[in-house]
């Protein structure tokens, strides 16, 4: 993987590696605007082969100076091109404005805008603001991405979609939601967070034959967790390999009624690698989880000290699905987590949690919202406003990993620098879930060393066979539809 594709930065950690990119190499800045144009423009004539009428609206800064080129380009190509000025283009400076009138050079016009210009075309490129905006839009930019969102047409968004924060991913006041959202330079950190997931579309990127090594010494905002990582922290097993060499996972959990949720995690260890599984659950449900998946070794368990020979033969205990909140699950809960062995909260092991604070650097966490919320003593709404703040929050809170569930899932741990994970879907909105991934994660964690790259694997191993199982459709899909897909996706 190019690092390019790994590292996420900050909007001002672009710009300076723009600065830095025309101070050390030999290349103009309208040099680089020209090619981030050619980039934009190529993929939309790529994706959009349909499309020969293109609406470009220009704003202000280098944003409009890339629209200018890509709108340029699009005529030289034969395209029918309609551009329509946000910002009176004579206000533009330096490279932004010679791609301006390099466009009008050409013979290319603009016009301003108004309601009826959204409707033109067959693609609109979004070329009115970039990464820099910090406060809800406003007058014409408010009005043209009302329209924009309105209209029927395919959206590219150059760099980021108008009116995304490019440091958050907050929409500021409304913004662009674009099909396809083309990036330069480095990847920017709110195409990944809050609202930008939902509105950057398809991302494509392109380093603008900028080199990697003028980022050497930037450390970046996240990394973004995919194949590669995936594949090198879980190499092909050798041909003397044994059980025993992958881990002995103990899921603790599957109290009255909830047996399903011990045993999917169970499975999903298993589907993830795990040598061995064993469960300890309510004696009601062990006949349940021995007839659906044999593999398992399950025992009843009515007292928790009756959990010493277990915990003495796992190497990571899985604790929380189906667990409940009586006080059968309170004395498993305290049993458990002062095991000197690596662990994996989900449900209400984080619920108990929330109610009994502590700090260990041995155990995974793995919070949907709500259950963050509830662990950092704050509304959902504040911990979706700021998704990186709250998982770095948790992590320094309860200490180990924290991996906070959700679209664009962010895992925080002994690395300074959280990953994330650009994967998952809507279908995955659904009973069971978190419980498939506590298995995948007790499973990487037997396999490999440390806890947060094993945790990002399995939050990554998790989303993509979500996407594989939405391939039938997302309505109606189950959390064990993921089990059939884990083989495939952890053996690349």
């Amino acid at each position: 993987m190019s690092p390019w594709l790994h590292s996420v930065y900050s909007p001002s950690q672009v710009r300076e590696l723009d600065q830095r990119a025309i101070a050390h190499l030999d290349v103009s800045g309208y040099e680089l605007m020209c090619r981030a144009g050619q980039y934009a423009f190529d993929m939309g004539f790529a994706r959009f082969t349909q499309a020969r009428h293109w609406l470009v609206l220009c704003g202000s800064g280098n944003n409009a100076g890339d629209g200018y080129v890509i709108a340029r380009l699009a005529r030289a190509a034969g395209i029918e091109v309609t551009v329509v000025a946000i910002t009176d283009p004579s206000c533009l400076n330096g490279d932004a404005y010679k791609a301006f009138d390099d466009f009008r050079a050409a013979g290319g016009e603009t016009q301003a805008y108004d309601p009826v210009s959204c409707q033109a075309g067959d693609l609109i490129i979004d070329a009115m603001l970039g990464t820099g905006i910090d406060r809800d839009l406003e007058g014409p930019y408010l009005a043209a991405v009302k329209g924009v969102n309105l209209s029927d047409k395919p959206i590219l968004a150059v760099d980021i979609p108008t009116g995304i924060n490019g440091l958050t991913g907050e929409v500021m006041g409304v913004a662009i939601n674009a099909d396809v959202t083309v990036s330069f330079v480095g990847l920017k950190i709110g195409l990944f967070l809050a609202d930008g997931l939902n509105h950057g579309g398809e991302l494509l990127f392109d380093d603008l034959g900028i080199p990697p090594s003028l980022s050497a010494d930037m450390v970046p905002g996240l990394l973004l967790f995919g194949e590669q990582d995936l594949a090198e922290l879980l190499p092909v097993r050798e041909p003397g390999s044994h059980k025993g060499m992958f881990g002995h996972v103990l899921v603790v959990g599957g109290n009255y009624g909830m047996a399903g949720a011990a045993r999917m995690c169970a499975e999903a260890a298993l589907r993830a690698g795990s040598g061995l599984v064993s469960v300890a659950t309510r004696q009601a449900g062990v006949a349940a989880i021995l007839s659906g998946r044999p593999e398992l070794m399950v025992h009843a368990l009515e007292d928790a000290a009756d959990l010493s020979d277990l915990i003495t033969r796992c190497s990571v205990i899985a604790l929380g699905p189906g667990l409940g909140r009586d006080e059968w699950a309170k004395r498993c809960f305290d049993r458990l987590v002062q095991v000197d062995k690596p662990k994996v909260l989900d449900a209400d092991a984080l619920n108990i949690l929330a109610e009994y604070p502590q700090h260990r650097n041995d155990w995974v966490l793995t919070p949907h919202p709500g259950e963050a919320a509830r662990l950092l003593g704050v509304s959902v709404a504040e911990v979706q406003s700021d998704r990186l703040s709250a998982v770095q929050a948790l992590q320094s809170r309860y200490g180990g990993v924290a991996v906070l569930k959700g679209h664009g899932t962010l895992i925080a741990g002994e690395q300074s620098v959280p990953f994330v994970v650009n994967g998952g879907n809507p279908g995955m909105a659904t009973a069971g879930m978190g419980d498939v991934l506590t298995g995948v994660v007790a499973a990487i964690l037997g396999q490999t060393g440390g806890l947060q790259a094993p945790a990002a694997a399995a939050a990554y191993a998790h989303a993509l066979a979500g996407d594989r199982a939405a391939s039938e459709g997302e309505r109606g899909m189950l959390a064990s539809d993921l089990l059939q897909h884990l083989r495939t996706v952890l053996n690349p």
